[in-house]
């Protein structure tokens, strides 16, 4: 399975997205000292344990 390229459109959609979720109490997917949501989300998407799919239209 190749690993899926995001745009920026799609990373900032999914960041924030992920941010929101941690910010009303979703359980955290890795082990970070980070506090602020939207850094939580950047290390978990640079982990590459975000579980969200983009589907794209043509």
């Amino acid at each position: 399975m190749s690993e899926q390229r995001y745009n920026r459109y799609e990373k900032a959609r999914i960041l924030g997205a992920r941010a929101l979720q941690v910010s009303y109490g979703a359980p955290v997917l890795i082990d970070t000292d980070q506090t602020e949501p939207i850094l939580v989300a950047a290390e978990e998407y640079d982990a590459g344990a975000l579980p969200f799919t983009v589907r794209r239209e043509s």
